[in-house]
């Protein structure tokens, strides 16, 4: 890689560097209570999650404080460095709004899919006679309640999206910016940190699951190719917005979704992860969330860059 910066006194070497070291410090801090703290194996999950989610607090933290100094920025005030990382108030409404809305067309198929299946299970409740806006209500309930205080729910909602999109999106792309990379390489360049962060599940997967490895790396490598295009997404958002809110609720969104629903007319099955199943009888279903996928994916390339001209950058 030739030793050229981008007029700001930041090579593309130093750069690429930088964002290397942050990738693996996320994930090395992750083992260090164990392998360098030599603290005892945690005793439930949830103080195993608790541990991680102050190692995850401190990697971002740590990134943070060394992005700021070697960024170079003329003022390094608070709302100067704030504005650099995308934590803004300006505009906030079109950075909550128009990124969801965006997202929300790759689940497309997904809300189809659902609102038919609460459809017919709501008719099959009322012919047996049954109150169904009650019994509803108590399973929303249930649900939100068991939400809050789930472990897994804070990690998924909360603590992953937040310290990932700070280290992988605030940090990396003002720095791979500021080294000379052109916008759209910044796009395409960043989510390969983002995967790279997440080649540690391998070693999870066999070791600890004892997982084949052909099968650990088939399951990892799914995962890779995900977070590789999620990664060049909320990469784009952000370059697009200024707002780190924007990439932030898309990654919260993305992870209480899951991945889009995707279903085969021919066999009535539904290929997916969330174990959901598409009957013979619910063929009709399964037809309309095809029409929905197509429609939704047609919306997200239409929609891309004419909500996310930069306009309020």
């Amino acid at each position: 890689m030739e030793q050229q910066d981008g007029g700001a006194g930041l090579t593309k070497s130093a750069a690429v560097g930088a964002c290397t070291a942050m990738a693996v410090f996320y994930v090395a801090i992750l083992y260090s209570p164990t392998l360098i703290l030599r603290l005892p194996p945690p005793n439930s999950f949830k103080s195993f999650m608790i541990r991680r989610f102050v190692c995850a607090a401190v990697s971002s933290l740590v990134s943070l404080i060394v992005c700021s100094l070697i960024l170079p920025i003329r003022r390094r005030d608070a709302s100067n460095l704030l504005w650099v990382y995308g934590i803004r108030v300006d505009h906030i409404w079109q950075a909550l709004v128009f990124p969801l809305s965006l997202t929300s067309f790759m689940y497309t198929g997904s809300f189809a899919w659902k609102l038919l299946s609460m459809l017919q299970a709501s008719n099959e409740h009322l012919n047996s006679g049954g109150d169904e806006l009650v019994s509803s209500f108590r399973k929303f309930v249930d649900w939100v309640l068991s939400l809050t205080s789930s472990v897994s729910s804070w990690r998924n909602y909360f603590v992953a999206p937040l310290t990932e999109e700070l280290v992988f999106r605030a940090c990396m792309i003002p720095l791979l910016l500021c080294g000379g990379f052109s916008t759209y390489t910044v796009i395409f360049l960043c989510p390969i940190f983002f995967s790279l962060a997440h080649l540690n599940h391998l070693l999870e997967y066999y070791y600890q699951q004892n997982c084949s490895l052909i099968k650990a790396c088939m399951v990892v490598g799914v995962q890779l190719g995900y977070t590789v295009i999620f990664g060049a997404y909320a990469s784009f958002l952000l370059v697009r917005t200024g707002h780190l809110t924007a990439p932030l609720m898309a990654h919260i969104f993305c992870n209480f979704m899951g991945l889009p629903v995707i279903v085969s007319r021919r066999s009535g099955q539904e290929v997916r992860r969330r174990g959901l199943s598409c009957q013979d009888k619910r063929s009709e279903i399964c037809l309309i969330s095809n029409s929905c996928i197509c429609d939704g994916d047609a919306g997200l390339l239409l929609d891309a860059f004419p909500i996310h001209k930069s306009t309020f950058v």
